[in-house]
């Protein structure tokens, strides 16, 4: 294991909605930047099996009770992962035969909700973590219900923490305050595609953290959209005719990537890459971590413990608990 990771990001497009011929287009994809030397590997925003784009360009897609958008929320439930599923044990497998630290953005279901999840993935692990975004954004509560504290956590790695927030986490600052308490040295940052505030956010996030940040995006055309909705072979013509609604033509990149790794004091190791698909490789010099940190350490001697106090909930809030019925007694 080396002193330094290199840190690779996949911006390709998923099979959309299908979550079986994206997770064969994922193992693809870990196996290539595992044999070009990545040790952490990271995928977009509920890449599997991808965005629910829709909710931002398609008209119509708010309205009460309109059955184009529900049959789309019954086929993503139906393409989306389980805690203990056959697909997230495969993924771990790849992460244990290749040796690298994965981080797969997905769609979650959790009886009839999803959840905006990505998971850790540990080589030797017997499960990956989960982290839950804990905020839905806007149009996305359509579709995701809300996480809570307790899959806010990090995984241990060779070279230190490795942690990530989702999307418009980012402008949380308690959020963010929390996991620069975890003391990251490696950050995720996940989002549909990485638009210019957002590499200002993901720039920021690391010169604040003192962390090297891998802002990851994904390319999509509307022809990748209407495709993988086709290859589900069935006859949703309410749904279809909702994706074809909005604009722009087959070619048109409805997602244009925008990927990028960022050092600690916020200086790109590679520039984002717009309009076109590629895995994004860097060596982050892990010095840098603490040499940047003689400055600024936000959970240490930049604190004022004294002024502000952050306390943050780490157990799991169900909507339903049961008593056992003996102890109640």
């Amino acid at each position: 294991m080396t002193s330094n990771p290199k840190i690779a990001i996949v911006q390709e497009a998923p099979v959309f909605l299908n979550l079986e011929a994206s997770m064969e287009k994922a193992i693809r994809h870990i196996e290539e930047a595992a044999n070009q030397g990545a040790n952490v590997i990271a995928f977009a925003e509920c890449w599997l099996p991808g965005y629910p784009l829709w909710l931002d360009f398609a008209p119509g897609a708010g309205l009460w009770d309109h059955p184009g958008s529900k049959t789309l929320y019954r086929l993503l439930a139906e393409n989306s992962v389980q805690q203990g599923d056959k697909h997230l044990a495969r993924l771990q497998e790849v992460s244990t035969e290749s040796g690298c630290y994965i981080v797969m953005g997905t769609h979650e279901r959790a009886g009839k909700t999803l959840y905006n999840t990505s998971f850790y993935f540990s080589p030797g692990a017997e499960t990956p973590a989960p982290h839950r975004k804990l905020i839905p954004t806007y149009t996305e509560r359509l579709v995701w219900g809300r996480g809570d504290g307790s899959t806010l956590a990090t995984i241990d790695t060779p070279w230190g923490a490795l942690g990530g927030l989702i999307c418009w986490e980012h402008w949380m600052p308690l959020a963010r305050a929390a996991m620069h308490a975890k003391d990251e040295a490696i950050h995720i940052a996940q989002w549909p595609v990485v638009k210019e505030m957002n590499q200002v956010s993901s720039r920021h996030y690391a010169f604040e953290g003192r962390c090297v940040v891998a802002a990851a995006g994904s390319i999509m055309s509307k022809a990748d959209v209407l495709a993988g909705l086709h290859s589900l072979g069935e006859d949703v013509a309410e749904a279809e005719a909702l994706l074809e609604s909005m604009p722009g033509t087959p070619e048109t990149l409805i997602h244009n990537g925008g990927s990028a790794i960022i050092a600690p004091d916020g200086r790109y190791l590679t520039e984002p890459l717009y309009d076109k698909p590629g895995i994004l490789m860097a060596e982050a010099d892990m010095k840098q971590l603490l040499e940047e940190s003689q400055a600024l350490d936000t959970a240490g001697h930049y604190a004022r413990p004294d002024v502000f106090e952050l306390k943050v909930n780490t157990r799991a809030m169900p909507g339903v608990s049961f008593e056992d019925e003996e102890a109640g007694a």
